[in-house]
């Protein structure tokens, strides 16, 4: 069984991942590179919890502060990963970014650790060269709101073994998800193959003048009867990641000049979603979550 967990980025999916594992009695270490990413990731957690109270009848507000007294923090990697069973990494959604920290990881790793990269677009695959475990490598990734989108897809590569894909499926349920085992790499996995097409057309008009965005998600909460359409969801991922991802178009391609206008429209100007309280929509009570909204 696995116990001792290392969730590497106190973001917003990070801390998220911690406070699942935590209030599912996990032991649980958060590790960031910077004090003041340590004390933003205890912030997040702090303020997640009150929504997973919210949401979760089994989990009371007593306990899950219990829960999370227990939860470590560090900024040093090697001490953080001492007797470490399970690393999750949720890092930003950078090539480099994650080379950097599994290159770093695998020298310090005790043997045993199992690495699980919680990356929403880049397949274990494209990061097992960084690893030295490539038999203990695979892609474990949450959706956002984890305790609510309560899924964990499971994804290895050809040199994954067997038994640890079993493990992590075991895992998932330990801490209260559904694992979605994925047989064969895919890009965007399961989740976002589905999301990435809705978003991706949404994002084209409004950067082409088609509509606006509250125009794109009115249409789609209204005739998809769905609670948010998709720029609430990019809010809620994050336009960071959201720049990271588009980043990785081809320079003369239209996600990437989309991907240009939101990094000096949004992220420049510290609008980065519900993090920070604005984004396409000001948090907390969006536009979109108004009776109004569909009128």
């Amino acid at each position: 069984m696995l116990n001792k967990v290392l969730v590497a980025g106190g973001g917003v999916l990070g801390s998220q991942i911690a406070l699942q594992n935590a209030v599912h009695g996990k032991q649980v270490t958060v590790y960031d590179v910077a004090d003041d990413a340590i004390t933003k990731a205890k912030q997040r957690i702090e303020n997640y919890k009150d929504l997973l109270v919210a949401d979760m009848e089994d989990i009371s507000d007593q306990d899950a502060t219990a829960r999370i007294a227990t939860i470590k923090y560090t900024t040093d990697l090697a001490a953080g990963l001492a007797d470490i069973d399970l690393v999750i990494e949720a890092v930003p959604e950078s090539m480099h970014i994650k080379e950097d920290f599994w290159t770093k990881a695998s020298k310090v790793a005790p043997e045993k650790t199992i690495f699980a990269t919680n990356s929403s677009t880049l397949l274990p695959s494209n990061l097992v060269k960084f690893v030295d475990r490539p038999g203990k490598f695979l892609a474990f990734h949450f959706a956002n709101l984890v305790w609510k989108h309560n899924t964990i897809e499971v994804m290895g590569h050809a040199c994954t073994d067997a038994q640890v894909v079993t493990t992590l499926h075991d895992f998932a349920r330990e801490i209260g998800m559904v694992p979605i085992m994925i047989k064969k790499e895919n890009p965007g996995y399961v989740l976002n193959g589905l999301l990435n097409p809705m978003t991706n057309a949404a994002l084209i008009m409004w950067y082409t003048g088609v509509a606006d965005y509250e125009t794109i998600d009115r249409t789609y909460l209204i005739d998809l009867e769905i609670p948010m359409g998709p720029f609430g969801s990019i809010d809620m991922i994050g336009l960071r990641t959201i720049c990271n991802v588009l980043s990785a178009y081809e320079q003369d391609s239209i996600m990437y000049k989309i991907g240009q206008k939101i990094q000096k429209e949004f992220v420049d100007q510290g609008k980065l979603g519900t993090e920070t309280g604005e984004g396409f929509y000001k948090y907390p009570n969006p536009a979109f979550e108004q009776a109004d909204f569909v009128k």
